[in-house]
């Protein structure tokens, strides 16, 4: 079976699903809406250059997640997901999973942001498998603000994925596609055999024209 990778924000959804989660918990009272956006804020810059520290940026994340019970963050994640992610689903990102799942390809969403933010949207999306950043809970299920094992981040998206590949031995490593707007998904892109830059943030767009690799747009 080949396999089709997608990335996720800015790429399958019209935003940036985390960035949207820190403002959605300002929407509703539950941080702190001056400093948590300035923070938010210098986060998103970060990674669009390509300097996140990603263990810190996860543990900004998950500090109003360890405050609040499972039953609180799951239905504040249900009312996420109607008022902010529904609209950013992309009818073009929808048709193109549906045409590699009608050749019999097996889906998987490939992401920077955190399993509990993602996992919920992959699901709605009707992604086979989802490869995203896994958080560390105590012995009460509570995050703790850590990130557990490799994080699926640049180079650890490959890392991630070799490991997955080793215990799929029924998915082929050749043929394999990748979608991605973001030049932080550069190492994935050179391994896979079919790179495809997806709305492309401009450094991508200039590797990609550069390299010979197709350029699509799933929002014009």
């Amino acid at each position: 079976m080949r396999l089709a990778l997608f990335d996720l924000d800015n790429t399958l959804i019209a935003g940036d699903s985390d960035y949207s989660w820190g403002e959605f918990l300002i929407s509703i009272g539950a941080v702190d809406e001056k400093k948590h956006r300035a923070e938010n804020d210098r986060y998103l810059r970060a990674y669009t250059a390509g300097d996140l520290d990603v263990a810190e940026y996860q543990a900004f994340c998950v500090a109003p997640l360890a405050k609040a019970s499972r039953e609180q963050l799951d239905a504040w994640h249900r009312q996420f997901m109607r008022e902010v992610i529904e609209p950013l689903m992309l009818p073009k990102a929808q048709a193109l999973l549906a045409e590699h799942r009608a050749r019999g390809d097996y889906l998987m969403i490939i992401t920077a942001t955190n399993r509990f933010v993602t996992e919920p949207i992959a699901e709605a999306l009707g992604a086979d498998e989802l490869i995203a950043i896994d958080l560390e809970t105590d012995a009460t299920g509570r995050y703790t603000g850590r990130i557990s094992g490799v994080p699926s981040f640049q180079e650890g998206k490959v890392i991630r994925l070799e490991a997955w590949l080793d215990e799929h031995p029924e998915i082929e490593r050749a043929g394999i596609y990748c979608y991605t707007d973001s030049h932080n998904d550069l190492p994935l892109l050179e391994y896979v055999d079919h790179p495809i830059a997806v709305d492309p943030d401009p450094t991508l767009a200039d590797m990609a024209r550069a390299r010979g690799w197709p350029i699509i747009s799933l929002r014009r």
